[in-house]
C-alpha cells in the first residue's frame, strides 16, 4: 500500500484505535520525508542539472508576463488535522519566523533561481506560500513534520525548499511546462509548415518596379490565361477589381473575403480561378498560376504573417510576385531556404512624374485634378470647407468610408462631365483605387505610425509611403500622361524632395502569426491562464530565424481581454479575437462583446435582432457626428458578415445582412457627397472645432515639424554647393505663420505658446506667477487623432 493511502487509513480509524499506532507511524513518516544528510547539497544538484536541461540554451523567459495563480489555504478536513494527531499542533509564531529565515537565505535564493524564479517571482510566491501555510487550518501531513522537526531542531529549515518548489509550481504551472512551451512556440524553419508547397518545385516570378509601371497588369495577364489561378491582394477593393476584370474578359472567377464568398458558377461549383483578399487564401488547393501582390507588406507588422504564409505556401506551379524592388533581398533568401530560384522582372515607370519647384502655399492656386493628400480627418474636413468657401466641389476619401463609398467618390471625381475637379483624401488612395489625377498635394509630411512594438509614433513618412502616394499621379490609364508632385507648403518642399530622392530602405524580415492550434498546445498546458497572457507568453517564448519576427497582436490582445469574461471554448475565442476590427470605434467594440455574449447563450444573432440593435431604419447624418456613427454602423454589419463564415448556424442571416449594408452604403454616400454642408452644420453647433487642435497636439506637431526643418535647413539641396547655415531663432517665424495658415494656431494661441516655451526654460519652475501653475505643464501628452 502506498505511504498517503496508509497514512489516510490511519486517519480514518476511530480516535482509540490511533493511539495504539501513532509512534509507528510517526516513524514511517519520518523515514519518509526526513531528507537525508546533506540535502540541500543533493537538492542543489538536481535543481542545477534540471536548469540546464531546461534551459536548452534558449533565452531567459520575461517572467512579469507570468501571472500567478490564486491557491486557497485549506480550510477544516474532514478526517480532523492528522499532522496535528501525530506530531502536535503548530504554534504560528514559530512557524512565521522559520519562514522568515527561510526567505532571507541566500541558498535558498539561488536554488529558486536554479528553478527559474527569478527575484520577482521568488518574491510573490514566498508570499503565497507563507500565506498558505499561515491561514490554513490544516497542512499536508508531510509539510506538518517538517516544519514541527524544525521547530524542534530536528529538521534544517532548507528542507522546506521542496515543498516550497511545489507550491512555486502550483501558482506558476509555466515552470512546470517551460520545455514544452518552447517546443510548442518554436517559429523556426517556417518553409516546412507548408509540405504541400514542399512537395511540389514552383517558379517564383518577382515583377519589380514603381507604381504605374505595369507590374501588376503583366502578372495578372498570365493569371488570366492560365487554367487556374488564384489572385492574393491587399485590400477587398483590389480583389474585387480582379473578379470584376476576370469574369469580364470571359474568365470564371470566384471572389472570397473575410466578409464575402461570390462563386460565379451558376451550380455553387468553385471557379478555377479566385481573386480574394490575402489572409483568406489556400494554402492547399493546387493553381497553375498564383498572384501575391504589394509583396513589400510581408514586413507589415500587424499583417505581414499573410504575405509569408501565401509566400511560402501556396501550392501553385508558377508564383508571381509585384512589389518594391525594396523586397527581392529578402524574398531571395527565403526562396533559397526552399530550394526555389527567384526570376526578376524590373519595369520602369510608364509616364513621367517631376516633383514641382514651388508649393502650392494657397487653396486659391488649386487646378482640375488636383489631389490634397491629408493623413488626419481634421485635415481633411478642413480642407474641404475651405475649398467649399472658395466655390469648389470636391471629392472626399478616406480610409473608414465603406468600399462602395470610396469608389462611389472616385468615379466622381474621374468623370469628365461632373463639376467636382478636386479629390480631398488620405494616403487610403495609395492602393485600390484607379483615380484621374494631374497633382498630388502633400498637405502635410506627418503621418501618426504605429511601430514594431505596438507604439504610436509621429514622423514624416517614409520614402516607400511617399514614392506609393505621389505614383498615384500620371497613371497610364488616366487622361493625364504626366505626373505632378508637390507640397501646400513651402517649408516642407525641401524635405518631399530629401524623401523622395531617398533610396527605399531593403526589407529586412518577414512577418510570422501563431495558429490557433498552437495556442490551443499551450492552453492545454497553462489551462488557467488568460488568452490575452497566453499570446504574451507564447511570443516571449518564440524562437525565429533570423529572417522572421513575430507580428504585433496588440489588436488581438485587445479583443481577447475586451471579451475574457465571457464563457467561450478557446477555439471560438480564438475566432472572435482575429476579427477586425476599429478599436478607436466604442461602437464596433461594445457591438464584438455583444456578438460573443450572444453567442456564449447559444442565441442566434437574426436579422431582425440585428436591426433592433443597430437601431434601424437609420436617418441621413444631419453633422459629421452622425456620419461618423453610421460609419461605424457598417462596420459592425462588416464584423456580423465576418463571423457568420466562421458560424453560420450563430450568424444565419448574411444575405439579409448585406442587403441592409448596401442601403447603409447608399445613406452613407449622400452623406459624404454633402460633406461641406454637414461640416458647417457641426461647426455651427460647435461639434466640430476646425480652428485649433489641442494643446497637446499643437506642442507635439509644433516639435516634429521644428525638428524636421532644422534637419533639412542642415542638408544640402540638389544643385547646391554646401549646406545652407543655420538659421537663426528669429527664422522660426516661417513655421509659425504656417501653422497659422493651415489653421492650427490663431494669434491667440501662438502668444500663450510662447508664454508656455519661456516658462519651461525657466530652472525647474512651475509657476509662471503667485498662485498659478502654467498650462500644459502637468498634462499627459495625447496622441493626435489620425485616419
Amino acid at each position: 500500500m502506498s505511504f498517503s493511502r496508509c497514512v489516510l487509513s490511519w486517519a480514518r480509524l476511530p480516535a482509540g484505535r490511533r493511539a495504539g499506532h501513532r509512534a509507528a507511524v510517526c516513524s514511517a513518516l519520518r523515514a519518509h520525508v526526513e531528507p537525508l544528510p546533506g540535502a540541500l547539497g543533493r537538492v542543489s544538484a538536481v535543481a542545477s542539472s534540471s536548469s540546464s536541461s531546461a534551459s536548452g540554451g534558449s533565452k531567459a523567459p520575461n517572467t512579469s508576463l507570468f501571472v500567478p495563480l490564486t491557491v486557497k489555504p485549506q480550510g477544516p478536513s474532514a478526517d480532523g488535522d492528522v499532522g496535528a494527531e501525530l506530531t502536535r499542533p503548530l504554534d504560528k509564531n514559530e512557524v512565521k519566523k522559520i519562514l522568515d529565515k527561510f526567505y532571507k537565505r541566500k541558498e535558498i535564493q539561488k536554488l529558486g533561481a536554479d528553478h527559474g524564479l527569478d527575484a520577482r517571482l521568488f518574491h510573490q510566491a514566498f508570499i503565497s506560500f507563507r500565506n498558505y501555510i499561515m491561514q490554513s487550518h490544516s497542512l499536508d501531513v508531510d509539510i506538518h513534520i517538517i516544519l514541527n522537526d524544525i521547530c524542534f531542531s530536528a529538521a534544517h529549515v532548507d528542507d522546506l525548499f521542496p515543498f516550497f518548489l511545489r507550491h512555486a509550481k502550483q501558482i506558476f504551472p509555466v515552470l512546470e511546462c517551460k520545455d514544452d512551451l518552447r517546443k510548442i512556440s518554436d517559429l523556426r524553419i517556417p518553409p516546412n509548415w507548408y509540405p504541400e508547397a514542399r512537395a511540389i518545385q514552383r517558379k517564383i516570378i518577382f515583377h519589380s518596379g514603381p507604381t504605374n509601371s505595369g507590374k501588376t497588369y503583366h502578372a495578372i495577364q498570365k493569371y488570366l490565361s492560365a487554367k487556374s489561378g488564384v489572385y492574393c491582394g491587399p485590400l477587398k477593393l483590389l480583389a474585387h477589381e480582379i473578379f470584376e476584370k476576370s469574369n469580364a474578359a470571359g474568365v470564371p472567377c470566384d471572389l472570397v473575403t473575410g466578409e464575402e464568398r461570390v462563386t460565379v458558377e451558376p451550380d455553387g461549383k468553385q471557379a478555377a480561378h479566385v481573386a480574394c483578399t490575402v489572409e483568406m487564401c489556400s494554402v492547399t488547393t493546387p493553381y497553375e498560376v498564383a498572384v501575391i501582390d504589394e509583396i513589400q507588406m510581408i514586413k507589415d507588422p500587424a499583417r505581414g504573417w499573410a504575405w509569408t504564409r501565401a509566400l511560402l505556401g501556396l501550392c501553385a506551379e508558377e508564383v508571381h510576385l509585384c512589389g518594391e524592388s525594396a523586397a527581392i533581398d529578402l524574398v531571395t533568401e527565403l526562396m533559397y531556404t526552399t530550394g526555389e530560384e527567384v526570376e526578376v522582372r524590373n519595369y520602369k515607370r510608364l509616364t513621367p512624374i517631376s516633383v514641382l519647384d514651388h508649393a502650392l502655399e494657397s487653396l486659391d492656386n488649386l487646378r482640375p485634378g488636383d489631389c490634397i493628400v491629408c493623413f488626419s480627418k481634421n485635415d481633411i474636413y478642413s480642407v474641404s470647407r475651405q475649398i467649399e468657401i472658395r466655390g469648389l466641389e470636391s471629392a472626399v476619401i478616406y480610409g473608414s468610408l465603406p468600399p462602395g463609398t470610396k469608389l462611389a467618390q472616385a468615379k466622381k471625381f474621374n468623370d469628365p462631365d461632373d463639376p467636382c475637379k478636386i479629390l480631398v483624401a488620405t494616403d487610403a488612395i495609395g492602393m485600390g483605387l484607379n483615380l484621374s489625377i494631374r497633382r498630388i498635394i502633400f498637405y502635410s509630411l506627418i503621418k501618426p505610425t504605429i511601430n514594431e512594438k505596438g507604439e504610436k509614433e509621429i514622423e514624416p513618412i517614409t520614402t516607400s509611403q511617399a514614392l506609393q502616394i505621389a505614383g498615384r499621379a500620371g497613371r497610364f490609364s488616366s487622361k493625364y500622361k504626366e505626373g505632378e508632385v508637390t507640397t501646400m507648403n513651402r517649408e516642407d518642399l525641401n524635405l518631399l524632395k530629401e524623401i523622395l530622392n531617398r533610396p527605399v530602405d531593403p526589407i529586412k524580415a518577414a512577418g510570422l502569426h501563431p495558429t490557433a492550434e498552437q495556442i490551443e498546445m499551450f492552453a492545454y498546458h497553462l489551462p488557467d491562464t488568460t488568452l490575452s497572457n497566453l499570446i504574451d507568453i507564447f511570443v516571449d517564448f518564440s524562437q525565429v530565424d533570423g529572417q522572421y519576427f513575430v507580428c504585433n497582436m496588440d489588436d488581438f490582445k485587445f479583443s481577447a481581454e475586451l471579451i475574457q469574461h465571457i464563457p467561450l471554448s478557446l477555439r471560438v475565442r480564438y475566432v472572435f479575437c482575429t476579427a477586425p476590427i476599429n478599436k478607436k470605434q466604442p461602437f464596433v467594440c461594445s457591438s464584438l462583446l455583444q456578438f460573443a455574449r450572444q453567442y456564449s447563450r447559444n442565441e442566434p444573432l437574426t436579422f431582425s435582432w440585428l436591426r433592433r440593435y443597430i437601431k434601424w431604419p437609420l436617418l441621413p447624418p444631419k453633422n459629421i457626428k452622425d456620419l461618423m456613427d453610421l460609419e461605424a454602423v457598417h462596420d459592425v454589419l462588416d464584423l456580423y458578415l465576418w463571423l457568420s463564415y466562421r458560424f453560420i448556424d450563430m450568424f444565419p442571416d448574411a444575405s439579409l445582412i448585406r442587403d441592409l449594408q448596401k442601403e447603409l452604403d447608399g445613406i452613407i454616400q449622400d452623406g459624404v457627397h454633402n460633406i461641406t454642408k454637414l461640416i458647417k452644420i457641426s461647426e455651427s453647433h460647435k461639434l466640430l472645432n476646425l480652428e485649433s487642435l489641442s494643446a497637446e497636439n499643437r506642442s507635439r506637431l509644433s516639435g516634429t515639424l521644428k525638428s524636421q526643418a532644422r534637419r533639412v535647413r542642415g542638408t544640402k539641396t540638389v544643385g547646391s554647393k554646401a549646406a545652407e547655415p543655420p538659421v537663426p531663432s528669429g527664422g522660426e517665424k516661417s513655421l509659425a505663420s504656417r501653422l497659422v495658415q493651415q489653421g492650427l494656431l490663431t494669434a491667440d494661441m501662438l502668444k500663450q505658446l510662447e508664454k508656455e516655451w519661456l516658462t519651461q526654460r525657466t530652472d525647474g519652475k512651475e509657476r509662471t506667477e503667485p498662485g498659478t501653475y502654467s498650462k500644459g505643464t502637468r498634462r499627459k501628452k495625447k496622441e493626435p487623432d489620425s485616419d
